[in-house]
């Protein structure tokens, strides 16, 4: 939410009510510091504060994320007690006796967050129930659903750098334990933004809520591990990516009948400072390097990993010239997909988001099966009714809808070492199926391209110019269609996206990212024609002649 830019005294004066109701001891001496320095005159520390007090962390779909630090517009113990607040008064007035759950990660302040929320749900009259202890996403999703609770609450930051976190919110009953949508995190915006307008001093507490024991975990476990499908015995390596996946994916893994991965010792244990890798995400560059590397020495079969709050998975292998990869995630989700169509016995939708491949509507017009674009985001890929398979290029799968409404890496690397273990079993690798796929189905070259940019605004300004400018050809290539989403389109909510169709079923697709200051474009291009090798090589073409000519419109 963004404001108009304060004077120098509205800000110091800002600053110092901020300061009053702040209970961290770090968030406040350094918000001290800096009003000591603006007063006097000193310009960073007025920026500092600028920076801080101009504008607040909104609210939305994705809860909230940002930077920790002092002020409206940074993590901290004052805007997660005041979303606490707004979120326990938004659920009393639609329930009378509305409860919730409450999760965390191992980021720094997690459980500090979680436990104000637990204090404040409480103190509002919510019935609030905390998770025992640090542990993955997919648990806090599970438990909205298991406890049949109104809502859950997840105190993380994913997979953003060391110093962010976040807070995401599930609802139950009707919502089925997915994230929220429209119009929900508006009105939780609105009551939010009432709380702000006095002091979390002011607000009331109790320590009468509950820490759950391990059942719920337990039966996460049993019901993950449950999943697996026999095969032959793998070597794989696995990373938690300094998160808090480890300790809950051993026991799966170990229920489930898999031998014990080789672990990536360096990244086993939850460490907030991610000291291995410049971003705690498998998808950046250089992330899985160690995976490689350890997957290499052992002569793996393939190499998993968790992203921090183990949501996400991804997957490498080692290419027929030796040199081990990546797994794109429309690559794992094909897979997967392919594998749920096979169990789904012509019954549910595949689903994925329309930034994904459209290889899964492949699979399920072969498989008879329903399918179903989404916007980008679990929250919609979760309210599909009848959902046998979900996935979003990012990592995120969803192979087990009865369980849980979110993404899960830990079931989905289950469903994955099933597969690659039964192909083993018959001599075949996962790259074997990735030819049987293109044999059957033609071959889907994607790309996803991320554009960094300093400030937010300028992500807003490059939309604005690419729909003032409507392009008629991008690299050489006709647009057959350009479709704007900030109004709704064909049945899809409003949303700041973009869409140009080619022909031969070609396509990019551009958007904001949702967490992080990039703008992304998606490029998708198929080919049925030829054999396998002739197939990979005209999609391959098509989108990278798509790609360069995105990157050309967007310098």
């Amino acid at each position: 939410m963004s404001a108009e830019a304060l004077s120098t005294e509205e800000l110091i004066a800002a600053a110092n009510a901020w300061l009053e109701q702040d209970p961290d001891a770090v968030t406040h001496t350094e918000l001290e510091a800096l009003i000591t320095d603006a007063i006097n005159g000193d310009e960073t520390a007025i920026a500092g504060l600028h920076h801080r007090f101009d504008s607040r962390l909104a609210f939305g779909t994705a809860g909230l994320r940002g930077e920790l630090g002092a002020g409206p517009n940074r993590m901290n113990r004052v805007l997660v007690t005041q979303a606490a607040a707004g979120l326990a008064a938004y659920l009393l007035a639609h329930e009378p006796s509305p409860s919730i759950v409450i999760g965390y990660d191992g980021r720094v302040n997690s459980e500090v967050f979680a436990r104000d929320t637990a204090m404040i749900m409480a103190g509002a009259g919510v019935r609030a129930t905390l998770l025992p202890r640090l542990l993955p996403t997919p648990v806090l999703a599970f438990a909205v659903r298991h406890l049949d609770v109104s809502a859950g609450v997840m105190v993380t930051a994913s997979h953003n750098p060391a110093n962010d976190n976040g807070y995401k919110v599930y609802l139950g009953g009707d919502n089925h334990g997915s994230q929220i949508v429209p119009p929900a995190d508006a009105e939780i915006a609105h009551a939010i933004d009432v709380v702000a307008k006095g002091s979390i001093s002011e607000l009331p507490r109790s320590t009468d809520f509950v820490t759950t024991d391990d059942g719920v975990v337990d039966e996460y476990i049993a019901r993950t591990a449950a999943l697996a499908k026999p095969g032959a015995e793998l070597i794989y390596t696995y990373t938690a990516m300094h998160g808090v996946g480890w300790e809950t994916s051993k026991t799966v893994f170990a229920k489930a009948g898999f031998t014990a991965p080789v672990l990536i010792e360096e990244q086993a244990h939850p460490d907030a400072t991610f000291p291995t890798v410049a971003f705690p995400n498998p998808e950046e560059p250089g992330a899985m390097d160690l995976s490689y590397a350890k997957a290499r020495e052992v002569g793996a079969d393939v190499a998993i990993a968790h992203d921090p709050d183990a949501d996400r998975l991804a997957v490498a292998v080692a290419g027929r010239d030796g040199e081990w990869r990546r797994l794109s995630g429309n690559e794992v989700g094909i897979l997967l997909g392919w594998r749920a169509a096979e169990r789904a016995n012509g019954v549910g939708v595949l689903a994925a988001s329309i930034v994904s491949s459209p290889a899964l509507r492949a699979i399920a017009a072969d498989y008879g099966l329903a399918y179903q674009d989404t916007l980008t985001g679990f929250k919609w890929i979760s309210r599909i009714d009848g959902l046998a398979f979900g996935y979003e290029e990012a990592l995120g799968y969803l192979v087990d809808p009865d369980k849980v409404r979110d993404k899960d890496g830990i079931s989905a690397s289950v469903d994955f070492l099933s597969l690659t273990a039964e192909l083993k079993a018959h001599g075949k690798t996962v790259l074997d199926r990735l030819d049987e796929f293109t044999e059957r189905f033609g071959a889907f070259a994607s790309r996803q391209v991320s554009m960094r940019f300093d400030k937010v605004s300028q992500i807003g300004e490059m939309m604005s110019k690419v729909r003032a400018n409507a392009p008629t050809e991008v690299g050489g290539l006709t647009v057959t269609a350009f479709a704007d989403f900030l109004d709704g389109i064909d049945g899809f909510a409003p949303s700041d996206i973009l869409r140009m169709d080619f022909d031969g079923g070609a396509r990019v697709i551009v958007r904001p990212s949702g967490t992080e200051p990039k703008l992304k474009f998606y490029v998708d291009a198929s080919s049925s024609e030829g054999d396998g090798a002739e197939r990979h090589a005209a999609a391959e073409a098509v989108a990278t002649q798509l790609e360069s000519g995105m990157r050309e419109l967007l310098a």
